[in-house]
């Protein structure tokens, strides 16, 4: 596929590095994929503030590198999954964008609403995806090869058809669908209109409250309306309901969010209606 329609010209990588702060290797190799996808993981969280602040979602380049490397913003899977190919791309691996569903109901399958990577170099092949809040802190190999740990977290991509997949989440003593996909590359246009209905249809999970995660290897934090709650690979949990300024401090100390006076005085009024 052309790189033309992604840009990824445009990237600035070593604004981009000094964001996640990364200063290692960069030979397009899995050692160097698994490290960078690392740092982005726990540099850049997963969130939905611009749809709830009434804005649109761009995923072109330039719009995604401005908000998550200048403005030290996060975003949801196409904004993670744009910028995050780019960067592949200049660092020298080949680079496949796919259309995920999420969830795993066969009889009832959601639409196509999260994307996800193919990454290749070398002769090896893994699975990346730095947007997907709740899944994956490092790429997995690519084919059905057993659990996966990551930190205490693990899963699995298993086979589901001729060039169909699921990722796996282990929860307790059993596994849980993530997501599931095809082989089949999209293109630019098809993320456009993916992150539309993500961004705009009242069915989306997106519409609506603030969404805001930051997973790590042994917890995970997520801000879901004014509930914030942490939860560990063995299913404890924390919960709490935080107040006005609790949620601002939240945004900023728990997830590393610059966001303005007048944007988190919206995102209260939001929240109050």
């Amino acid at each position: 596929m052309s790189d033309d329609e992604w840009e990824i010209d445009r990237l600035d990588l070593d604004a981009y590095l000094h964001r996640i702060g990364y200063a290692g290797d960069l030979d397009p190799t899995g050692a160097t994929l698994r490290a960078v996808h690392l740092a982005h993981v726990a540099a850049i969280p997963f969130e939905n503030l611009d749809i709830v602040l009434g804005r649109e979602v761009s995923v072109d380049l330039d719009s995604v590198q401005d908000k998550l490397i200048t403005r030290h913003r996060g975003g949801y899977c196409y904004e993670h999954g744009v910028l995050f190919a780019a960067v592949l791309e200049r660092l020298g691996y080949s680079v496949d964008r796919l259309l995920a569903r999420v969830g795993g109901d066969e009889q009832r399958p959601r639409p196509r609403s999260h994307m996800t990577l193919r990454v290749q170099a070398g002769g090896e092949r893994w699975l990346a995806d730095v947007g997907f809040g709740l899944g994956l802190l490092e790429p997995l190999p690519w084919g059905d090869t057993g659990p996966h740990p990551q930190g205490g977290w693990a899963y699995r991509l298993v086979a589901v058809g001729e060039r169909t997949w699921q990722v796996r989440e282990r929860q307790g003593e059993s596994w849980s669908a993530l997501y599931s996909f095809s082989e089949e590359p999209q293109h630019a246009s098809d993320v456009v209109v993916a992150n539309y209905f993500t961004s705009n249809h009242p069915s989306s999970p997106f519409v609506g409250r603030p969404v805001v995660i930051r997973k790590e290897p042994h917890s995970r934090l997520r801000l879901h309306g004014r509930q914030l709650s942490l939860t560990r690979p063995d299913g404890s949990s924390e919960e709490r309901r935080l107040t006005d300024p609790e949620l601002g401090d939240a945004l900023c100390e728990e997830f590393g969010l610059r966001l303005s006076r007048q944007e988190t005085a919206v995102l209260l009024d939001s929240l109050a209606a």
